[in-house]
């Protein structure tokens, strides 16, 4: 292995930098001699002098070159490397011509004035007061940006996650992180418990004392969190906090009381068991379960005259005749604070919401309809030809006034305004999601949920909709009916097979379901690509990109979404001279690429080329292709599926991802022409029924399933649902109980 060398100099040129990662090629002039150096660092300025450590590496191409593993930036000394550094507009304020200026005023003096008299830079031509202000702010964060980032560096935290670091805590990033190195996993994506940790140990804080052990609890919780689960029962958190960090159980449960007690945790009692939440799991399963029970017992003041008459009307005007579960559920809509309809497809959810939003606007009542994801609202909005938003922006997400965090604008102080709100896609809410909704309806209105209590869980912790069913308090009508239209259909027929355990019927001539048998993974993933490039184009004209989507239970091996992703878009969408790309880690995105927005982002602007019309907000769920690809503005443009175009700064590209092909759970609320399934080996508590049901129910016009016959019974016989932790039908009932007594 080769030993670290140590070269100075001055960098000469940026040749390349990426805003995401802190990647960087340079040019330095090292004694009169051009290196080339490598490494990741802070936004490095033509002139700044660095001292630099690392190994000489060849690259194939470009010849010799200086890979960098630790660094220090200097103050520029020389006037002309100060002038080169202030004209290089890192410093906001500062450009060529004022650089010049500077460095003529002042000299090797300049950035001593900056730092510490920078009311002297007015004395300068074109800065005043609020320019000079503007400077020193920028120099001082540019500064204070830098030393973190040497801070960190030793300890082996990447730039990415230093900048993150302070982006959040400021000029205190480093008083914090000595004070608590532990609070880097708790507030920053990616820096996970062993990192903190490895951290904390070289700052010399005692393996076994209680300010770590209870970081390692905290952090073992949110662990169990992110599987979706709201508390974790007493033995299961000890053992795993032990585990996490290497000490015995006894060590860790003599701190346990000690936390509940600092009141970083909350202990309750849930089926007579010891359990721990996190207080924000905590505070949102109570106030949703007394926000459930205050819907329940809302009287209904605006109850509707002769709605026997109405329904006979709305199906008069509408042509239909409604079964009696449907009827039910709109004499029930009218006539609860709460009420939940369930069923699968086919059973007429949308024709029960057209009846009650014809019903109660004729009333003259307000209502709002919303779903949790784009695409979701998107369906909503188009089955019912009214106004649909995603939840998040029916609750105004975003920044306030005053505060510089996102925040819901809709709550208790300021609820929405509306008679009846209809929320459909519930399955897919998780338990804080529904607290912030639920605190957002006013006394007096009423709500309406609609969804597939058999779908898989929400991604987030909670399993809010079937564990409101479950507490047999509020009143539930389950749709099981399939109606005669749907009846032509195997993709519904077939998924009420599945999901009452029976195998579907596959291949069956002129209809929509079919099994593609196949004896390997590899043999699995060739078919999926001949579907997707050949058959189903040829078939019925599907479009390779617009109407067909490849779904598959597991991220990792051959049929997982990664391998997927890459071998179709090889085939789909295939390197050429003319196509622009940007390598994003082992990845890359490519002009033409399928891409899926996978976090919402409710600022990020768009412009609808066609109308002219502008916005902000992307969402969750929502796909689209990229357009183009700018290495010298580092930005890419996304046009998407409702024909929005939308710029991402590359240092943005961790909110997209290729979506040739994607998991089933993040396909939940999203509908498509076609859907296509690998079958084949997997861990028994992922392939699961509920989960071969979500993806079937997820296609509009055809299924087909591509791999072994005996994996397909395997998943239609496992009902193993990965039971969930959640409090919230219990608490639901505790709160009817002691209201009930008063």
């Amino acid at each position: 292995m080769a030993s670290l060398e140590e070269i100075k100099g001055i960098i000469n040129s940026i040749i390349y930098y990426n805003n995401f990662n802190g990647y960087t090629i340079a040019d330095l002039n090292s004694g009169g001699e051009l290196i080339t150096i490598i490494g990741f660092f802070p936004e490095l300025q033509e002139g700044e002098e660095v001292s630099l450590t690392g190994k000489w590496v060849t690259h194939r191409e470009y010849g010799l070159q200086f890979k960098v593993e630790t660094f220090n930036v200097s103050i520029p000394s020389s006037i002309e490397a100060i002038e080169k550094y202030l004209s290089s507009g890192l410093i906001k304020g500062i450009g060529p011509v004022i650089a010049k200026r500077m460095v003529s005023h002042f000299g090797k003096d300049t950035l001593d004035i900056i730092q510490f008299h920078p009311s002297r830079l007015t004395e300068i031509v074109g800065i005043g007061e609020k320019t000079a202000k503007k400077i020193l702010e920028s120099y001082e964060e540019q500064q204070g940006l830098r030393e973190v980032m040497l801070f960190l560096q030793n300890y082996g935290v990447t730039p990415k996650h230093a900048v993150k670091l302070y982006k959040r805590y400021q000029d205190k990033t480093i008083a914090i992180i000595k004070e608590n190195p532990y609070k880097m996993a708790e507030d920053i994506v990616g820096i996970g418990f062993k990192k903190a940790d490895q951290i904390a140990m070289s700052m010399g804080i005692e393996y076994n004392s209680q300010y770590r052990i209870s970081a390692g609890v905290k952090y073992a919780l949110y662990q169990i969190h992110t599987e979706g689960h709201t508390f974790c029962p007493e033995e299961e958190l000890i053992k795993n906090a032990a585990e996490l960090m290497g000490l015995d159980y006894d060590q860790v449960a003599g701190v346990l009381m000690d936390i509940v007690v600092k009141g970083h945790l909350k202990l309750e009692i849930i089926d007579g068991e010891r359990v721990y939440y996190s207080i924000p799991f905590f505070r949102a399963e109570e106030e949703v379960a007394l926000r459930i029970v205050s819907l329940v017992l809302t009287e209904i003041d605006n109850k509707i005259i002769d709605l026997d008459k109405r329904i006979m009307e709305v199906e008069r005007r509408n042509k239909i005749l409604l079964a009696n579960s449907q009827r039910k559920a709109i004499e029930e809509s009218m006539n609860n604070g709460l009420l939940v309809i369930t069923g699968g497809p086919g059973t007429g959810k949308t024709t029960i919401i057209n009846s009650i939003l014809d019903i109660l606007e004729e009333n003259n009542e307000e209502v709002l309809l919303a779903a949790p994801t784009g695409r979701a609202a998107k369906r909503m909005e188009e089955a019912t030809g009214r106004e649909a938003k995603t939840i998040h922006r029916l609750l105004e997400y975003g920044f306030s006034r005053e505060g510089e965090e996102q925040s819901f604008q809709k709550n208790q102080d300021s609820p929405l305004k509306a008679d009846v709100i209809i929320i459909d896609e519930v399955s897919m809410v998780d338990i804080l999601l529904m607290n912030h909704l639920l605190k957002a309806i006013a006394p007096g209105a009423r709500l309406i949920l609609v969804g597939d209590v058999d779908q898989l869980p929400s991604v987030g912790p909670g399993n809010v909709l079937k564990d409101i069913i479950e507490s047999g308090i509020v009143k539930v009508v389950y749709l099981k009916e399939i109606f005669r239209q749907a009846q032509e259909s195997m993709i519904v027929l077939n998924a009420h097979k599945i999901n009452k355990g029976e195998l579907p019927q596959l291949n069956m001539k002129n209809k929509d379901f079919f099994f593609d048998r196949a004896q390997s993974n590899e043999e699995i993933l060739k078919i999926i690509i001949d579907l997707c490039t050949s058959r189903l184009p040829k078939y019925k004209s599907f479009n390779p990109l617009g109407d067909i989507q490849v779904l598959t239970p597991m991220k990792k091996g051959i049929v997982g979404v990664k391998q997927l992703n890459k071998s179709l878009q090889e085939i789909l969408n295939p390197p050429d001279k003319y196509k622009l790309e940007k390598q994003m880690g082992e990845g890359v995105f490519r002009q033409g690429d399928k891409v899926m927005q996978i976090k919402n982002n409710y600022n990020i602007k768009w412009l609808i080329k066609e109308t002219g019309e502008k916005g902000e907000g992307v969402f969750n769920g929502d796909f689209g292709i990229i357009q183009t690809i700018d290495v010298e503005e580092d930005r890419v443009v996304v046009l998407f599926d409702d024909e929005k175009l939308v710029e991402y700064d590359f240092n943005q590209l961790d909110e997209i991802e290729l979506a040739y092909a994607i998991t089933v759970h993040k396909s939940q609320g999203s509908e498509f022409p076609v859907v296509i399934m690998p079958i084949s080996w997997g861990p028994p508590m992922l392939l699961t029924r509920n989960l071969l049901y979500t993806a079937v129910t997820r296609a509009k016009s055809l299924v087909v399933l591509v791999g072994m016959e005996r994996y397909l019974a395997n998943m239609v016989k496992n009902d193993y649902i990965n039971k969930r932790y959640t409090g919230l039908r219990q608490r639901i009932r505790s709160k009817i109980e002691f209201l009930g007594e008063n």
